[in-house]
């Protein structure tokens, strides 16, 4: 009895949460999945029905879809540099000198931002007349007379990128067509992107879990290593980084994570998805066909096929790196 009274009076300070979460979380979950197997229109130029996995079978051969995959994925090459670049800061930041707690607030400052405010001044950054970067590099390209040592090379002269109106990217990719053009190389839109998702990551939370993940590192360890002779390299790969394995990995996974289903706040306030497509993500591709072509349940089958692709990815990257890890 005293048992039953407790559940009782547990499920009664839960109900809330769960009622909550049933209505806001697991209820449109759910209801997603159902229509992802209807042909719901907003604009009803059709009968509704059932049609089973047919708008699985469609996006399969979507090329719109496939295109937009490779602007993901092209999105998240920042990733590893942003991770990298994490790391060397935290651990800067964790040298026992005068006034580091000012500089790691100032590092961390831009997270407190709002993300619309930062993209904002990023596009009026990136503006190709009269952008900061812009001034800067043409600056540059005067003062070391690079058109002048090009052009006397034979070479058809160096300009400033034009970053979100270009289409031109580091691989070369063809905007239609999934290969390699010499002409496509070059500073573009999506390059932009990656550059200002680096500049905010880098200080960011990733920054945060590294510099605790080095702060609780055993000093004995370090010591040790020193005493044997191990310079700041050997340190650093032998003790520092197998120390920092268990935050790597969770950095990782939540970085994979976040890339697959990101892109949407970039497109919308800077590029709305151009140019020429170039910037829109799988996820801003679900908010174009849910809201402003209101092909609902297409969308919603777009919804649990990226859900699949970052559970998959997951799996793997769980399989993967857990094996390496040493707690």
């Amino acid at each position: 009895m005293r048992r039953r009274h407790e559940l009782r009076a547990a499920l009664g300070f839960l109900l809330p949460n769960l009622i909550g979460f049933g209505v806001f979380t697991a209820g449109p979950v759910l209801f997603s999945l159902a229509i992802s197997i209807s042909n719901w229109h907003l604009h009803r130029t059709v009968a509704f029905q059932w049609i089973a996995l047919r708008n699985f079978v469609e996006l399969l051969h979507d090329r719109d879809f496939w295109l937009y995959s490779i602007n993901t994925a092209y999105l998240m090459l920042g990733i590893p540099v942003a991770i990298a670049g994490s790391l060397f800061l935290a651990i800067v930041l964790s040298q026992r000198l005068r006034g580091i707690v000012v500089y790691r607030t100032l590092f961390y400052l831009p997270t407190f931002t709002s993300g619309v405010a930062l993209m904002l001044l990023w596009k009026a950054l990136y503006n190709p007349e009269f952008g900061a970067l812009n001034a800067a590099i043409n600056w540059w390209l005067d003062s070391l007379h690079l058109n002048e040592l090009v052009q006397a090379l034979g070479g058809g002269g160096v300009s400033a990128p034009t970053w979100l109106l270009s289409t031109k990217n580091m691989l070369g990719l063809d905007v239609e067509q999934i290969r390699i053009i010499p002409g496509q190389w070059g500073l573009g839109a999506r390059d932009a992107l990656i550059i200002m998702g680096i500049w905010i990551a880098i200080g960011g939370n990733n920054m945060l879990l590294y510099l605790a993940g080095v702060s609780n590192i055993p000093p004995e360890l370090v010591e040790a290593a020193q005493l044997d002779g191990a310079g700041r390299w050997a340190i650093f790969r032998n003790v520092t980084w197998p120390q920092l394995a268990p935050t790597t990995f969770f950095i990782v996974v939540m970085s994979f994570i976040g890339g697959l289903q990101g892109g949407f706040e970039q497109a919308r306030v800077m590029t709305l998805g151009g140019p020429a497509g170039t910037t829109t993500t799988i996820s801003y591709y679900i908010y174009t066909k849910a809201f402003e072509e209101f092909q609902i349940g297409y969308a919603a089958a777009l919804s649990w096929v990226l859900f699949s692709a970052i559970f998959v990815i997951t799996m793997i990257n769980w399989r993967l790196g857990h094996k390496e890890l040493h707690y």
